[in-house]
């Protein structure tokens, strides 16, 4: 799992350091990805041959993800070749996880787990970080893929024209803190709170799609009701479904 967990954080903060790039971005999130999987090297004591190969499977997937979702997207092939690098480097990681033997020295993340009291002290090294790195990813990350899928289906247009998030506001702050707050409930137990979160969500956005379905009756210009709601939709179920895949993602390899 040190491999993997290396993998999420050096992603996590790849998408960090591109976050509100348009042109520059993909030199600073590959340097910032590979800086990231240097970092979590020494964090974890991945110093093994095995390990150190899956790390650079890994950093390889981040730096073909991130040169993957910079270009232009022209048709849909554009918009799975992401994350299909991406997961083909996961599924590698996974695959090998099994005949990788961990390293002999211990980390210096390991090192302080020991000293702090994170749940008794029971909590793994590799675990801790691949919580930070999924943390993260629900700031940055998740975004790429809710923009991929919501262009992918026509639901957000090309550059200069008018979009249905412009009817919308707050999405890209609301969207990180539900995430954050659904993986953080279902880390902690409370799937139920998780589901009330999603639930806040619509009921808060109701009145303003109300509002916007009368406001658009009289106008000729910019998204329609139906474009402003379907962007709505498949942008919250991707955003939900992606902390949900997070968390379960989670679950499964710790």
């Amino acid at each position: 799992m040190t491999a993997i967990a290396i993998a999420v954080f050096a992603l996590a903060c790849a998408d960090l350091a591109r976050a509100g790039e348009r042109t520059r971005g993909w030199v600073a999130a590959v340097a910032t990805g590979v800086v990231a999987a240097l970092v979590g090297v020494v964090l974890l004591g991945a110093y093994s041959v095995e390990e150190l190969l899956l790390v650079l499977v890994g950093l390889a997937a981040v730096v073909g993800w991130v040169l993957t979702t910079h270009r232009p997207m022209r048709s849909r092939l554009d918009y799975v070749l992401p994350l299909g690098v991406l997961g083909v480097g996961l599924l590698i990681q996974v695959i090998a996880m099994g005949w990788v033997s961990p390293s002999g020295p211990r980390g210096l993340l390991s090192t302080w787990v020991e000293r702090v009291p994170i749940a008794g002290g029971l909590v793994p090294a590799p675990t801790v970080l691949l919580v930070a790195g999924a943390m993260l990813a629900q700031l940055s990350t998740a975004n790429v893929v809710v923009r991929l899928v919501l262009a992918s289906v026509g639901a957000l247009k090309p550059a200069g024209q008018p979009q249905a998030s412009d009817r919308l506001r707050g999405g890209r702050i609301l969207g990180p803190m539900e995430r954050l707050l659904i993986l953080g409930l279902g880390l902690a137990g409370q799937p139920t709170a998780a589901g009330l979160v999603i639930a806040a969500k619509g009921l808060i956005r109701f009145p303003e799609l109300q509002a916007q379905a009368r406001g658009r009756r009289n106008a000729t210009k910019g998204p329609g009701i139906d474009e402003i709601t379907e962007y709505f939709l498949i942008g919250s179920f991707v955003s939900w479904l992606f902390a949900l895949a997070t968390l379960a993602f989670i679950v499964v390899f710790t």
